[in-house]
């Protein structure tokens, strides 16, 4: 019936049933909006998190990106631009890449007579040729980058970090040096840091090092996770696009794909080869435990 625009609805008889059934709509109603408002709260709290790294991240890029801008003025952009690519190249962030150019860039500036293109050109490859190195060796990457930051300094101490064969004396360096001249047939100054770095490149790229590290950013499953992890610090940052990061996570999920093909049929091969030995063993450790237990049945219930 109508009351005042209201409709009532009376109902004769047993009406607990249709109760129940009113009261379950409502339980399940509350149990989904508490389920709504958990949910809505973790996704507020993961986006919160998100841009409270993109903020960090961008204020780091947008210091370092002044300092770059200091150091190698109208070569800036070509600095930048490597930085942005680096998590191909080398699997680093641009972050990263900025921060290792700055470590030591004044004194590769310096050594070229002040040419900032050809520094930025030769930064470039000295990064790639670090990751090269930490990638074919197992080294850290920070071993890797002190001991270039110490060839900035003209301490050579740590020239064996490298793993290429020398030592880490100067005249280990000089030795370097002299063996890369005999490949190139250019004479490299161990006082011009632009030619300790060339050398270097020289003889990675004789050792078959190079280009290691953006084979392994599409080829293995450890290089493209890097990549990925860079790409999404870019991403954070604003030097990169989720389209990287999407392109970058694809390469690596071909790879676990990749991965598991190869290795559940060589897993279910060697249980099934296996199998007999497997099952006698389980039988003889269910049948140990058994007999130790009767055995010793007589202490346990006593303890008990």
């Amino acid at each position: 019936m109508a009351d005042g625009g209201n409709v009532i609805f009376k109902f004769m008889g047993d009406d607990s049933k249709l109760k129940s059934t009113l009261g379950g709509i409502g339980s399940v109603t509350k149990t989904a909006l508490k389920g709504l408002a958990v949910g809505t709260a973790a996704v507020a709290a993961g986006f919160t998190a998100i841009v409270k790294a993109s903020v960090q991240a961008r204020g780091e890029l947008e210091q370092l990106e002044g300092g770059v801008n200091k150091i190698f003025g109208d070569s800036a952009n070509a600095v930048v631009a490597n930085a942005e690519k680096a998590f191909k190249t080398a699997g680093i962030s641009a972050n990263q890449y900025m921060q290792q150019v700055t470590s030591f860039s004044a004194s590769l500036i310096q050594s070229l007579g002040g040419d900032t293109a050809k520094a930025a050109k030769i930064a470039d490859q000295a990064i790639i040729d670090m990751a090269d190195n930490a990638n074919t060796f197992g080294s850290s990457m920070e071993s890797i980058q002190n001991a270039y930051q110490g060839f900035a300094k003209q301490n050579y101490t740590m020239l064996d970090n490298l793993k290429l064969g020398y030592g880490g004396t100067k005249t280990e360096m000089e030795r370097l040096l002299a063996d890369a001249q005999k490949l190139t047939g250019i004479k490299y100054d161990i006082k011009n840091l632009g030619d300790v770095y060339q050398a270097i490149h020289v003889i990675q790229e004789e050792l078959k090092i190079t280009g290691t590290t953006a084979q392994e950013a599409e080829k293995t499953l450890t290089g493209s996770i890097a990549s990925t992890k860079a790409a999404w610090e870019n991403f954070l940052s604003g030097s990169g696009d989720l389209g990287q990061v999407v392109e970058s996570a694809g390469v690596a999920l071909d790879n676990i794909i990749r991965i598991v093909d190869e290795a559940v049929p060589t897993i279910a091969n060697q249980i099934s080869e296996h199998l007999p030995q497997l099952v006698e063993l389980g039988i003889k450790l269910i049948g140990s435990i058994g007999e130790g237990i009767l055995k010793n049945m007589p202490t346990l219930m006593k303890t008990m």
